[in-house]
């Protein structure tokens, strides 16, 4: 028999689309996810850079291995290490959570997470780094360019952050039954 609510859900396009290309579905909410962590990550960024740690700018770092990603100041040190860590943390609930629906060991998962995290904060350091430099060769420095090159560096990672978190670090178990494993996607 239809109920109102199964003839609803039938012609509701959007649940037929999202029911259609699950796996669009599951794209598009891992990029609405990303871009809402990513902004508070950016907020964060700007704010503490420019307000908080603004005086530590000017104290630099001369460790090789941070200035190569891009880190040269204690300031800039400071900022970095912690919208990163507010940006990934809320990321990581927002696609265990909503995106994947993930049920496998979250300590793995969180292991797994904070491999990839290490990787590419050390790629999106390098890409910054070679963003920053272009762009003080070019003269385009500032507040602007900062955010510019942080929004930049923040979008490439996507190309392996998406197939990491889908295929290997929220990962559903595994089910026997064909019909369950049906259901969860």
């Amino acid at each position: 028999m239809q109920t109102p609510e199964n003839t609803t859900k039938k012609s509701n396009p959007f649940r037929q689309f999202t029911e259609k290309h699950p796996e669009i579905w599951k794209f598009i909410k891992f990029s609405i996810m990303g871009g809402g962590s990513s902004a508070v990550e950016l907020i964060v960024h700007m704010v503490l850079l420019n307000t908080v740690f603004a005086a530590l700018t000017s104290a630099a770092i001369t460790n090789p291995t941070l200035n190569m990603i891009g880190i040269t100041s204690k300031g800039y040190l400071y900022t970095y290490l912690i919208s990163t860590t507010v940006g990934y943390t809320i990321a990581f609930i927002l696609n265990r959570k909503i995106t994947f629906k993930a049920d496998a060991n979250p300590a793995l998962s969180m292991v797994l997470y904070i491999i990839m995290v290490v990787f590419t904060i050390f790629a999106n350091g390098w890409i910054g780094s070679a963003m920053t430099t272009f762009a003080q060769a070019h003269e385009l420095t500032g507040n602007l360019w900062d955010f510019v090159i942080k929004v930049i560096g923040m979008l490439i990672p996507s190309l392996w952050t998406y197939p990491c978190n889908r295929f290997i670090i929220h990962r559903h178990k595994k089910t026997a039954n064909p019909e369950e494993k049906a259901k969860e996607a």
